[in-house]
């Protein structure tokens, strides 16, 4: 059954890449009226979450932010179709770089890096930095499918540019191998989203709100002795962002517990504040969160 939905599903999206940009955001838009309009995707979700973060907005300008989000949710589905088969010289155009002399200094300094990053304009994009580097390895941590062959799909389409992914129950030992065998590389952590309950060992603010963090990059970077940057993207136009390193000043060791998480997840909170639209508003961030004892979990 799971290699007959992606022997139908396959031809799909890679017919689906063949298509030129304008055609793709046609599609988008169409999209956008069926999952938002029609089917309303999420849309508890998305507006509880709009409701906690961004309570200093009038209910109208919410409405306004929602509605941008659900079009560039649209679009981004579109952008990962069209990674399949996307030329390098497109890609390098569509997303390009503010200072990547940053990641070579680092390359320089022969230590692996943790990036940090989170569900905002074009992560999946953010891949294409592999074909900058000098010597180092572009790796991205991300959760497995269960469906094997999407599974090898999703591979396929974020490994485009020569990036290695994998899996977030593979990546410690992964991570160990490659210190021990002295491979270097840039390991990316999209890592804003809410842990498992079972898994919690930290509560921070994000939104002013007390909420669950992931603390694994860093604590990685510290354990491993690695460098730390965090990656602002920036949406430019449709179809078109901007990415800015931004590195953690020092070593991770000299930092006190959870603070370069904080670090990053107050930078990620300020890029939203700023554009709120281009971010992943259908993720439940907050349903583990502590300040409200009378509403635990999201629609």
């Amino acid at each position: 059954m799971q290699l007959l939905a992606y022997i139908f599903s396959y031809p799909f999206f890679w017919l689906i890449s063949l298509l030129p940009f304008r055609v793709l955001y046609f599609l988008s838009d169409i999209t956008y009226v069926v999952t938002y309009r029609i089917i309303g995707y999420r849309k508890s979700v998305v507006r509880h979450n709009l409701a906690l973060a961004l309570p200093h907005l009038t209910e109208k300008e919410r409405r306004e932010v929602e509605k941008k989000s659900y079009r560039h949710f649209c679009d981004t589905f579109f952008e990962i179709a069209k990674s399949l088969t996307i030329t390098d010289k497109e890609i390098r155009k569509r997303f390009t770089f503010t200072n990547i002399e940053v990641a070579h200094e680092y390359e320089d300094k022969g230590k692996s890096v943790v990036l940090f990053t989170g569900h905002y304009a074009s992560y999946e994009w953010l891949l294409s930095m592999n074909m900058y580097f000098k010597s180092f390895k572009g790796i991205g941590i991300y959760k497995i499918v269960k469906n094997k062959y999407f599974d090898a799909l999703v591979k396929k389409m974020r490994g485009r540019y020569g990036a290695e992914l994998i899996g977030t129950k593979n990546i410690i030992p992964a991570m160990r191998q490659n210190n021990r065998k002295g491979i270097k590389g840039f390991y990316g952590f999209i890592s804003d989203q809410s842990p498992k309950k079972s898994s919690i060992i930290y509560y921070g603010k994000f939104f002013g709100i007390t909420v669950p963090m992931q603390v694994g990059g860093e604590m990685l970077a510290k354990k491993l002795d690695m460098n730390a940057m965090f990656a602002r993207i920036d949406k430019t136009g449709r179809g078109y962002y901007e990415c800015t390193f931004i590195p953690l000043p020092g070593s991770p060791k000299d930092y006190p517990n959870y603070e370069i998480t904080d670090w990053f997840m107050k930078l990620l909170e300020d890029q939203i504040r700023e554009k709120p639209e281009y971010y992943l508003w259908t993720h439940k961030r907050f349903k583990h969160r502590l300040d409200d004892t009378t509403a635990q979990t999201n629609p």
